[in-house]
């Protein structure tokens, strides 16, 4: 990892922010701490990090406020640290945009693949960065402008910025249309790992991003659940050179 990666860990637990200080910055990152959402408005208003670690449980705002504070303004990368036994946490969580949870207790080196993971993800590659990368792609009334991740509805002449997690999940959809693609297929595409049975990250992703197209309910036209295999994403898609 570079040591241009900034990571603002937001706990209020003193303990725990000293020791994911001393490991990420062992691991090359630099670290900058906030024990509150004050603190952590003020270390944001001195320049964004490449990723949040946001805990859940706090005084005064919670983590779940804070979330939704930081994405009115950003799409930075945020994992949520929630506690072990709380799955609504994390699906409330991700539904507010945070890109991926860890439950405490957590391992370093869990914690550290979970950051990669997500680093690798929101980076564009190299072949993305490329000049014959379609600048922006059209499907149904909507048209994609992958350099600034913003979604235009062509019919209400409205445009929306999508979380890092979101943009992924829709450019998959878009690079492999009428494709039935199972749950490994779109969790290793948007958060570098298999999935687990039990893990819900995956329907809440879905989900948030069939509202946004407005595919939803008996509505549904673009994303297709595909019973016992997975998902197809229907639609004619072009891009633009």
């Amino acid at each position: 990892m570079s040591t241009s990666k900034k990571v603002l860990v937001v706990d209020d637990d003193q303990e725990i922010r000293e020791l994911l200080d001393e490991y990420l910055t062992k691991a090359g990152f630099t670290v900058v701490t906030a024990a509150e959402g004050e603190e952590m408005k003020r270390r944001l208003a001195m320049g964004t990090p490449d990723l949040i670690l946001l805990d859940v449980m706090m005084p005064g705002d919670d983590g779940f406020t804070l979330c939704q504070y930081i994405r009115k303004t950003s799409d930075v990368p945020i994992i949520m640290l929630t506690a072990v036994s709380d799955e609504m946490d994390q699906i409330i969580g991700l539904e507010l945009g945070a890109d991926d949870y860890i439950a405490k207790p957590f391992s370093p080196r869990q914690l550290m693949a979970r950051i990669k993971a997500l680093l690798r993800r929101v980076k564009p590659t190299e072949a993305q960065q490329m000049p014959s990368a379609p600048k922006a792609i059209r499907f149904a009334n909507w048209r994609l402008d992958t350099a600034a991740q913003r979604l235009y509805d062509l019919d209400k002449e409205k445009d929306y910025e999508l979380s890092g997690s979101d943009f992924a999940l829709l450019m998959l959809f878009l690079t492999r249309p009428n494709e039935v693609l199972d749950r490994d297929t779109i969790s290793f595409a948007t958060r570098g790992r298999e999935a687990t049975p039990s893990a819900r990250s995956i329907d809440v992703q879905l989900s948030r991003l069939r509202q946004r197209l407005g595919d939803k309910g008996t509505q549904q036209r673009l994303i297709k659940t595909i019973r016992g295999n997975g998902y197809s994403f229907n639609a004619e898609v072009t891009y633009e050179e």
